[in-house]
């Protein structure tokens, strides 16, 4: 998809796929007991540093690391089933399984995402400077652990680390085969198998993770997806080794932008509003990692990764008058198609060591990522009886260079005191051409500076000080940077963030307490068809709140896990929404859970509240009652779930699990978009994991 002008992370990758070449043939050394030396079987570029202990970490900001234990307790059928446990954390949900990643951290709106997906240290988001990054969203079936930096702490990557960054770190599977399965409401099935084998050697491993799901969907919002990942890795010598992962995924979904009206919500109705409507993806993805050790105190990670995303999303159109009459949406026989491809191929390398510098000892870590990104947006009319087949009246291909590099040192200045001062530079081109406007085309250029700083200070053996202070930016899509095909001059959208807190341990008790404020200075004007209506940034936002984290362990296998995150402001400080609060950015998020674990036994019993929260920016409390268009706005209530879930370890590799979500049936709003998205009713699941 990409054109012969794209050339540079092009020839870049070619560069370092040779080199790695070459180095595999570089003469193995052995390790004194005669054999090469064993392989660390990822190929994640991201650090994690949550394996340490909570008051050690090494990041200036909240850390938090979700492990594969954490996420079989959870049982979830999707990613956001998990995020939403997670402090600062807020979740926009459309339906059951998360096809689309709807989240917004620390006060940011759930429904425009300002920080940045990865899955293996590579972007998830189908297009960063390109604009629409939701979809695609890693399916929770392939993942291993979570990674969740906020604050300073994630200064390392980007863009769009505005909120901060989530990372997906999927599972390299074990030597032997397991066997998962499970069934449950809406007539959901679900079937994964995971495969791993390791030489005798130990310097090789190659896995799958394969999973096939399908259900009828709350609601009849049906699905039938299947995901399937391998992953390979070797030891070229004691010194180097190199990971490729594969993937592929593919969804049928009978989702839509429609949501019920008031009325059918009000009487209980839940059905599917968009019946003909269907959501389509594919992705297919390639990671290539290499590791070379230098020397005893440096190490060059080099990263390369392509994919290639389509979303066809056939929707019919609206009938209003009819619909209004009928209390419920009321369709045509004409189908639009709005279907979009997109192709990313870029390239990272990470050099790391230690040094002394100044008279301290430092950590320093160097960054470059070179980058393009294309996306082939149609738009297909058609009819009922034409089988997804017509004119295509818009043809668009969008288009971004990119070019990051940053830097970062973590000094020792004494034995409690860490400073760790960083700065990263993103520079990029984006490029629209409308080929039904006669090829008519448009470039923009911007450059980005985002400097910063955190420190760490250990108070006690138990207890750690960390802060900082980073700028941080979202850059303004293609549609909206190059609106009218005139170049708007539009600078990324900024923010300056700035984050203390405390975490350790006392006894039987970990906890920590972060506050944190966020000045936004200019988010960008967006739907304004008229090239002169959006000049330049406008919307300074503020953000200021805490989270608090508060676990106990009561002895005997019981536990109580909790966190709350408050937000008292996430306001509009300019233009005509001054003073109203952000969409989607409740004040309050709590979750509670009580466990008790034995040898063979689990069960937890868990609750997530969120707030109400506002779904426009205008801050109407009223929902629309009719099918009249316009800006879904509407006050939300708050809500809070219960859900139960156990374990059961019947004999040495044979686990049986279920759960019953939404013990009470709690009946509420998730989101407005054309209408009202429930949240799912009450569901019961059950299923096995078996390993041979």
């Amino acid at each position: 998809m990409f054109t012969s002008k794209q050339h540079p992370v092009a020839f870049a990758v070619a560069v370092s796929l040779g080199a790695i070449s070459i180095g595999s043939m570089a003469e193995e050394t052995a390790t004194p007991d005669g054999k090469a030396s064993a392989i660390t079987p990822s190929i994640e570029v991201i650090r994690v540093k949550g394996e340490q202990q909570r008051h050690r970490f090494d990041e200036t900001g909240a850390v938090i690391l979700i492990d594969r234990q954490q996420i079989e307790q959870v049982q979830p059928l999707s990613t956001e089933d998990v995020l939403r446990r997670v402090p600062g954390i807020n979740i926009k949900g459309e339906e059951e399984t998360s096809i689309v990643a709807n989240f917004g951290i620390r006060g940011l709106s759930a429904g425009e995402s300002k920080s940045l997906l990865l899955e293996d240290g590579v972007p998830v988001a189908p297009g960063l400077f390109i604009g629409n990054d939701r979809y695609f969203n890693t399916r929770i079936q392939r993942v291993e652990s979570v990674e969740v930096l906020k604050g300073s702490a994630s200064l390392r990557y980007g863009p769009s680390t505005i909120g901060g960054v989530v990372n997906y770190i999927t599972k390299t599977p074990d030597d032997g085969v397991q066997l998962s399965a499970r069934a449950g409401s809406f007539n959901m099935r679900e079937l994964s198998v995971e495969a791993g084998a390791t030489n005798p050697s130990e310097d090789a491993f190659v896995g799958v993770v394969a999973t096939t799901a399908k259900s009828d969907g709350f609601m009849d919002k049906g699905y039938d997806m299947s995901d399937v990942m391998v992953k390979a890795g070797m030891a070229i010598s004691d010194k180097q080794k190199v990971g490729v992962k594969f993937a592929y995924h593919e969804n049928e979904a009978n989702i839509s932008y429609r949501g019920l009206l008031l009325a059918d919500y009000l009487n209980g109705e839940r059905y599917n509003p968009a019946p003909d409507d269907w959501y389509l993806t594919d992705r297919t993805a390639l990671d290539i990692n290499h590791e070379v050790i230098l020397d005893n105190n440096a190490k060059l990670n080099t990263l390369v990764y392509w994919s290639t995303t389509t979303r066809d999303y056939w929707r019919y159109d609206v009938n209003t008058a009819a619909s209004n009459a009928a209390g419920r949406w009321v369709y045509t026989n004409n189908v639009v198609g709005n279907n979009r491809g997109f192709e990313r191929l870029g390239i990272e390398s990470r050099l790391s060591f230690d040094q002394q510098l100044f008279g301290y000892a430092a950590a320093s870590e160097f960054g470059l990522r070179l980058m393009e990104e294309e996306s082939n947006d149609t738009r297909i009319r058609a009819t009922r009886a034409a089988d997804r087949s017509g004119n295509n009246d818009r043809h668009i291909i969008d288009s971004a260079t990119s070019v990051a590099g940053y830097a970062q040192t973590r000094m020792q200045i004494t034995d409690e005191l860490a400073v760790t001062p960083g700065l990263r530079v993103e520079s990029y081109e984006q490029k629209r051409e409308i080929l039904t406007q006669n090829g008519d085309s448009a470039k923009t250029t911007n450059t980005e500076f985002l400097p910063g700083v955190g420190a760490t200070y250990e108070l006690t053996a138990n207890a750690q000080l960390y802060g900082g202070v980073y700028k941080a930016f979202s850059p303004a899509s293609n549609g909206v940077a190059l609106d009218g095909l005139t170049d708007q001059q539009l600078d990324g959208e900024r923010s300056v963030n700035y984050e203390a807190g405390v975490r350790g341990t006392v006894g039987a008790i970990a906890y920590e307490v972060s506050a944190f404020y966020m000045d936004f200075a200019n988010q960008v004007v967006t739907g304004n068809s008229d090239p002169n209506l959006s000049q330049s940034n406008a919307g300074e936002t503020e953000h200021t709140g805490m989270e608090f984290v508060f676990n106990y362990d009561f002895g005997g296998g019981f536990q109580l896990d909790t966190n709350a995150t408050w937000v008292p402001t996430s306001e509009f400080k300019t233009g005509v929404n001054a003073g109203n609060r952000i969409p989607y950015a409740p004040k309050l998020l709590a979750n509670v859970a009580f466990s008790y674990s034995a040898e063979a036994f689990s069960v937890a019993l868990m609750a997530h509240h969120r707030g109400e929260q506002y779904a426009d920016p205008s801050n109407s409390e009223a929902i629309p009652t009719n099918a009249a268009g316009g800006i879904w706005g509407g006050l939300l209530p708050a809500y809070t779930v219960y859900d139960l879930l156990a374990q059961y370890t019947v004999l040495d590799g044979l686990t049986v699990y279920g759960s019953v979500k939404n013990i009470a049936d709690k009946q509420y709003i998730s989101g407005l978009r054309q209408g009202i998205y429930v949240g799912p009713e009450r569901t019961v699941e059950a299923g096995f994991r078996y390993r041979f």
